[in-house]
Parts: C-alpha cells; sequence; structure tokens
C-alpha cells in the first residue's frame, strides 16, 4: 500500500492517510480481514506522529473500514467491497443533494449546474 502525504495540501494529515487508507480498501489493494501497519510502525514509516495514525485508524473503524483490536492491531473490516462502496455512494449523494439544493436557491439553471461538473470533472478536481 502507497501513500503519499503532502504537508502543502489544505487537506490535515490524518485526513489525507484515511483517505488514502480508505481508498486502498475500495479498490481491493488491501485486503479484507488483512493486517495494516501498526501505528508506530506507521507513524515511523511515514515520518509522521504517532498521534496523527491514531486519529485516522479511529476514524476508519468509525466509518466502519477497520477494527482495532487492541494488542493485535489494525485489520480491514471483514466486509464485502460491494457494500463500501454503496456506502460511499449513498455519502456522495447526499452531498449532490445539498449541492443541488444550493444551486437551486441560487436559482442556476441545470444546464449550468451540469457545465460545472463536467469541466470540474476533466480538470480532475
Amino acid at each position: 500500500m502507497k501513500i503519499l502525504l503532502s504537508n502543502t495540501n489544505k487537506i490535515p494529515i490524518y485526513e489525507q492517510l484515511r483517505l488514502q487508507i480508505r481508498d486502498n480498501i475500495l479498490k481491493g489493494i488491501v485486503k479484507s480481514e488483512e493486517k495494516l501497519p501498526s501505528i508506530r510502525q506507521f507513524a515511523r514509516d511515514l515520518g509522521i506522529s504517532v498521534i496523527t495514525v491514531k486519529r485516522a485508524y479511529d476514524d476508519l473503524e468509525a466509518e466502519g473500514y477497520v477494527n482495532l483490536i487492541g494488542g493485535k492491531g489494525c485489520f480491514v473490516a471483514g466486509q464485502s467491497i460491494e457494500r463500501l462502496r454503496e456506502k460511499e455512494m449513498s455519502l456522495l449523494e447526499d452531498e449532490l443533494s445539498d449541492l443541488i439544493y444550493k444551486a437551486k436557491k441560487l436559482r442556476v439553471s441545470q444546464s449550468s449546474f451540469n457545465e460545472t461538473i463536467k469541466l470540474l470533472w476533466e480538470e480532475g478536481i
């Protein structure tokens, strides 16, 4: 599993780590029930604080992606990838609903909204 963190990114380090681990799980790079590096080892390997890794692991556990087992480590949860993707899609739909509500409130036309999304998608944002 490859993790690339940036100090210049607006996203906090623990969030960058959480998102990259989550993406590795969703892509199947890290398999169900696979053990992740220990908090101390991961912190050492990445050159970051133990507290930062712990926060990322705690957040992933709260979201159902991993299980933290005291004295044994952090393991990818035994859920199916499809179930996790469904969960992510549901969250995305909620966020899109909020954006559509805001766009309608500002009286943005559907074609203008769609064009903005298309442009942003093509830019890779």
